[in-house]
Order: structure tokens, then sequence, then C-alpha cells
């Protein structure tokens, strides 16, 4: 039986979400010339000067040229932009990291975000040029900007091998930033069979076997990226306990027995009755009392944020597949109780992410409650994402 460690979504008493900022002419600029702040993190990202500065600074400008290998006017351009935006630090004619980069790199977290910030740069940022084009149109326009024939991104990926590289990277840095939370939230005791829908590289899977040794792991994943799962898997040295099976989620049926059906961040790419589609057969897939989970990144029931899942689902417009964007968690509960699922509970997920968790149950063996699992064991200690 899996439980979580978490109040029912229709909790009365939950705090309401701040209200967004009120838009001020600075934030205004900042918007306007938003494409050029992007730029200066990526070149620093890029170029490396960010992590200069942490290893070796503070520096002044001549000492950052030479390192870096740019003319005068290039690192001054650098230099004004990043200091402008906060990213680095002028003090007594010498520059260094932020002091927020600098934390982000001693919690281990530095390298996630560059990770993300390439991802940005080399897939997402071509493709959404077509937003408004994608709005108009319904559909992920966007996705002509990676050459292919397959009406989804991910299938695209096979004739592109560099990309595919940045996203598996990028999308198991991003899990990384919260995952800890998904392995905290869930008490898998008595489960023994978990289905992992749309894996990737593994990284969730991989988690959630390592902190329950009886668990055993079966992930789904597009036939063209299986070998990339299977790979992950020898290396993390867990391969009696994880399989990959090649599979169109859609079109083939899942395996059965099941006492967990995982979907990392799987339902944000498809339409809501897509969505509702993958959980019915989650839903078969599961025994009678078993939970699907999903874990992804959320938006407000109110539909004002927050704002990181706002601009996140200009991608999934653009991009990824015909259908998605950054739900509400309500959509999410909807889409799960048209698929049969009951016993709906949240679980708010801390960090700057806007990740969140969703758990349900299918009927059939009455879940244990949150009382019941917390007197049952020791409370589960907060990780930072």
């Amino acid at each position: 039986m899996t439980t979580a460690m978490t109040v029912p979504s229709d909790t009365p008493d939950a705090p309401a979400p701040a209200r967004p900022a009120e838009l001020d002419m600075d934030r205004l600029s900042l918007l306007l010339f938003g494409h050029a702040a992007f730029q200066y993190l990526n070149a620093a990202c890029e170029l490396k000067l960010l992590d200069l500065l942490m290893e070796r600074g503070p520096l002044e400008a001549t000492a950052i040229r030479t390192e870096l290998g740019l003319a005068e006017r290039a690192a001054d351009i650098l230099l004004l932009g990043c200091t402008s935006l906060g990213l680095t630090r002028k003090e007594d004619g010498r520059y260094r990291a932020a002091a927020l980069i600098e934390s982000l790199a001693e919690e281990g977290n530095w390298s996630k975000l560059r990770d993300t910030v390439a991802f940005e740069a080399h897939i997402v940022y071509p493709g959404q040029e077509d937003f408004v084009a994608s709005l108009r149109e319904n559909s992920n326009v966007g996705l002509r900007r990676i050459p292919g024939d397959h009406p989804d991104l991910y299938h695209r990926f096979s004739l592109h091998p560099r990309l595919e590289t940045v996203f598996y990277r990028y999308m198991r840095s991003w899990s990384q930033l919260a995952n800890a939370h998904l392995v905290a939230a869930l008490d898998l005791r008595g489960a023994t069979r978990l289905l992992d829908c749309g894996g990737g590289d593994a990284v969730n899977a991989l988690a959630l076997a390592a902190h329950h040794p009886d668990l055993e792991v079966t992930i789904l994943e597009i036939p063209s990226s299986a070998p990339m799962t299977e790979k992950k898997i020898s290396e993390a040295g867990l391969g009696e306990r994880v399989s990959v099976q090649p599979c169109d989620m859609f079109a083939d049926a899942f395996p059965g027995g099941m006492d967990c059906v995982l979907f990392a961040h799987q339902l944000v790419i498809w339409t809501p009755e897509e969505n509702t589609a993958l959980l019915r057969k989650a839903h078969d897939a599961l025994a009678p009392g078993g939970r699907v989970v999903l874990f992804n990144s959320m938006s407000n029931d109110e539909g004002d944020g927050p704002v990181v899942a706002a601009l996140d689902s200009v991608y999934f417009a653009s991009l990824p597949a015909e259908g998605g964007m950054i739900y509400p968690w309500r959509l999410h509960e909807e889409c799960l109780r048209a698929a049969g699922f009951t016993a709906i509970e949240r679980v708010e997920v801390p960090g700057w992410t806007p990740h969140g968790i969703i758990v349900a149950t299918k009927p059939g063996t009455e879940p244990v409650t949150r009382s019941e699992a917390e007197s049952e064991s020791e409370p589960v200690a907060e990780q930072g994402a």
C-alpha cells in the first residue's frame, strides 16, 4: 500500500497563494527586453563566467577577459549585462558571482540550473518564436523548428542526438531539484511493483528503488530512448530491480498487477482528454487499493501563477505536442476522478520550482489515512529542493 504524507485536496484551511505583483515600468522594461536578459544568463553559463568567478574570484575585468578569451568590448558588454542583472557583483573594481549563485553551487544545484539554461537556449528558444501562432492555431506550431515527421518532439530527438542529450540532461536536473520530496512523501511500505510511465533516463525510478530495497520498477519509455534508459539503470547497478519496457503509452497495454503507477512530468504534455485516457490505463494496471502518483509542475487553481508555471507553459504550448500546459491542480484532480480514482491528496513541494505531487487511489481496499500512517512511523524529515 502506498500513502502520501499530506492532507486531502479539499482541506479548507490551505493558505491562499500570494497575489501577482503590480506591473511597474521596471518590470515592464524587463519583460520588454527579457529575451536579452536571458542571453546574458546563457552567455554567462556557456562562457563559464560564473564558474570562473566562483573558482578564482574576485577578479578584475582584464583577468576575466584573458581567462575567457574575449576582446575588451565583448567582455565589457558581458560584464555590463551580468552586473546590472545581478548575476555578478562589482566591489572595489573586482567581480564575483552573485551570492545566490554561490549558494546554489554550495547546495549542488548550480549545475542543475545550468542544464536548465541549456535546455531553454537550444530547445525552447527556437520553438517559442512560434508562440503566437501556436496560440492562434491551438497547436504546437514551434515543432517545425525541430526537423522531423513525428507529431511530437520526443520522437524527433532520435534525429538530433545533441538535442536529445541536452533534453535528458535537463530533465534529470529538473527532476532532481524536487524528487527528494517525491521519495519522502510516498510511503511505499508493502508495495513491490511500481510502473514509471515515460520514465526518461530513470532518474525518478532509480531514486525510489534506492530508497525502497523491496521495490521493483518497470519503466515505460519510447523505443528510441529505451537504450539510454537501460544504460542509466546499468550504471546505477540496479538492473535486478529496475527494468525498461519499450512502449507507446497510448497504443500499448500497460503491464498489470501494479501497486503504484507514476506519471512524472508526463501529464503536462498532453490534453486533458489524453491525460484521462492514460489515467484509465493506469487504473486498469493497478491492483485494488493501488495508487497513482502525479509528479510535475502545477499552476494555481485561481489561474494567476506561479510565474515559473506560466513561463514554462510557453514551451508546452509551442513545442512538445498538440496539447499541454502547466495545468492547475484542480484539472488533474478532475481527470483522476473521470478515470475512476478516489481519495485524492495534494502534496505541496517547497522550493522555487512549481513542482507538486498528487496521489490518488483505485477503489477496492480502504487506503491508509495520513493519521494512520503517521501513527505507524516517525514523521519524514523535510529535504531541501
